[in-house]
């Protein structure tokens, strides 16, 4: 396993998403396996902690390598040395349904000469954590959405006539 790909469908527009997404100080009321600090600029590093379940959280300054708003964040992140056990981590923003809808796709692919060895050993874990964070995600967007909905509605004048 050299990738890991997961999609989810999220019943808001592109960039409800991206808002949430790059609240990296946000993560911490929805996210169960990141925690992020950095900005999400192209060229800057990032703090990172992993946690998966039952494991030591492991802590890495990826580089961010693209940040475009609301399409695409993806940062490289390494293990020790380069060509060791590099992944490329990246999230893609589609929109659907005229934009009121959006396919999120979070992946990672993996290189190195320790990728067959790493990820035999935890390579369902994190597809296991990237579908609990998309679900996490998609599920903290949609009540954000809705909230923010409800407090854009204009309610209806009390009826007088009583």
């Amino acid at each position: 396993m050299d990738e890991i790909i997961t999609t989810v469908e999220i019943d808001a527009p592109p960039q409800a998403v991206w808002d949430v997404l790059t609240d990296f100080e946000g993560y911490d009321e929805w996210n169960p396996v990141m925690e992020i600090s950095g900005t999400p600029t192209e060229g800057d590093r990032l703090t990172m902690i992993l946690t998966l379940p039952d494991r030591k959280p492991q802590p890495f300054k990826p580089k961010v390598l693209v940040a475009e708003e609301p399409a695409e964040l993806r940062w490289q992140g390494r293990l020790f040395v380069p060509g060791l056990y590099d992944g490329e981590h990246w999230f893609e923003l589609a929109a659907l349904d005229e934009g009121r809808r959006t396919q999120l796709t979070h992946a990672e692919t993996f290189r190195g000469v320790l990728v067959g060895f790493i990820n035999r050993r935890i390579g369902t874990e994190v597809e296991t954590a990237f579908e609990g964070m998309n679900a996490a995600l998609k599920t903290r967007v949609e009540e954000d959405t809705v909230e923010r909905g409800s407090e854009n509605r204009v309610e209806p004048e009390p009826d007088s006539q009583h």
